[in-house]
């Protein structure tokens, strides 16, 4: 079974908002999810995101799949503690 770590959509028409989660490859966009990982609201000024980063790093080390959006999230988020 693959499984990647990716956005999920949530929010109104024109106002989205997106989670990250765990899912199987197969599953659809906003279909069943293993496990929330945390948010991301590009809507908002000065918090955007928020990741559970602890569960992140132990999904990468049991081999999930990073999406490029997810990916570019976890850079955003290395900067800001950095």
């Amino acid at each position: 079974m693959a499984i990647k770590i990716r956005l999920t959509r949530t929010g109104a028409k024109n106002s989205a908002c997106y989670r990250v989660v765990v899912a199987d490859v197969r599953s659809p966009r906003d279909g069943r999810a293993i496990e929330v990982l945390g948010w991301y609201d590009p809507k908002k000024a000065d918090e955007k995101f928020g990741l559970k980063q602890e569960r992140i790093d132990y999904w990468i080390g049991q081999g999930a799949q990073v999406s490029q959006t997810v990916k570019s999230l976890l850079k955003q988020a290395a900067k800001a503690e950095a």
